[in-house]
């Protein structure tokens, strides 16, 4: 077993509840190694006070367990899709947040209207389309990660870290598990100051594209400035 790919996917999971994003166990993060072609993620429905290294499942890009006794988190083939989509992302959170999911439960999107928000992402947090009837049916897990990558095809996972599955909820990623955290916290403090500012404000505009870009270039950049080097 890959010690520390464990090791960050347990510490991740257990962060959710810290973070307050997750209430029972509706939340479940994964990481990968690209080099050994498996996927680290929590069980499907064991606590996060409870869990431990030994809980932790490793798939490979497939979905066929590799190493573990439990059953993989149910959305393991959401996850397993955008591992296969983009070799950018190396590690999926998945959450029904509060703020977040109220968004998705709306179908809108979280347009940007702030500077918190640039900070994370220069554009509007998607929204997926509507599973068919048909994709339901037959690979619902599957078909979210389908709807994921088509919603994220045209800016990519970097310049998008995170998006909303229509009526579900939100899931984000990162270069890591730590990094996917982030974005999963991030994406609900923006959310809720979204929310926020529509209720003062329902015609509440876009922010500025000169500000949005300077907020995101000097965080995710080539030239970026933005903490400690």
């Amino acid at each position: 077993m890959s010690e520390s790919l464990v090791t960050q996917v347990l510490d991740a999971n257990r962060a959710l509840p810290a973070h307050g994003l997750v209430t029972l166990t509706w939340g479940n993060v994964s990481a990968i190694d690209r080099d050994q072609g498996v996927v680290a993620i929590k069980p499907s429905g064991v606590d996060y006070d409870e869990l431990s290294a030994e809980d932790i499942v490793l798939l490979d890009l497939e979905g066929d367990v590799v190493e573990g006794e439990r059953r993989p988190s149910t959305d393991a083939p959401t996850h397993l899709a955008l591992y296969r989509a983009f070799e950018e992302i190396g590690a999926v959170v998945h959450t029904h947040s509060t703020w977040a999911t109220a968004w998705a439960q709306a179908e809108r999107e979280i347009p940007l209207l702030g500077t918190t928000h640039a900070d994370l992402s220069a554009h509007a947090i998607p929204l997926t389309r509507q599973l068919t009837d048909e994709e339901i049916d037959e690979d619902y897990e599957g078909a979210t990660g389908t709807v994921l990558i088509e919603t994220l095809a045209e800016h990519g996972p970097a310049e998008l870290p995170c998006a909303l599955v229509r009526g579900h909820a939100p899931f984000c990623w990162g270069a890591t598990a730590d990094k996917a955290v982030q974005n999963a916290v991030t994406l609900e403090e923006v959310a809720r100051i979204a929310l926020l500012t529509t209720v003062l404000d329902a015609d509440a505009g876009p922010l500025a594209a000169a500000v949005r870009e300077k907020h995101f270039q000097r965080k995710h950049g080539p030239n970026a400035y933005y903490g400690q080097s």
